[in-house]
């Protein structure tokens, strides 16, 4: 090989959803992360109950913005944070 340049393609980093408030309309939020994340009524009204909470881990950018936006429609204060 001669001195060429060449590009590396890196997969796009994994993001985490995390629950900060689930503000006025809890069960609301906890048929959201239900249906996120597959878990129990209970487990999930658990998860929602001890903010902040992490929802999702290391997942797609793209699913974890739509995460994001579904329980911040459902009433919750959420982020999504990019993972180092």
């Amino acid at each position: 090989m001669t001195g060429g340049w060449f590009l590396l393609v890196c997969d796009d980093p994994p993001y985490d959803v995390m629950v900060t408030d689930p503000g006025p309309r809890v069960l609301d939020v906890v048929q959201v992360v239900r249906r996120l994340t597959g878990l129990s009524l209970w487990h999930s009204k658990v998860l929602v109950t001890q903010v902040p909470a992490l929802i999702l881990n290391e997942v797609p950018e793209e699913d974890a913005m739509t995460a994001v936006l579904a329980l911040r429609d459902a009433g919750a204060r959420a982020e999504a944070r990019e993972q180092p």
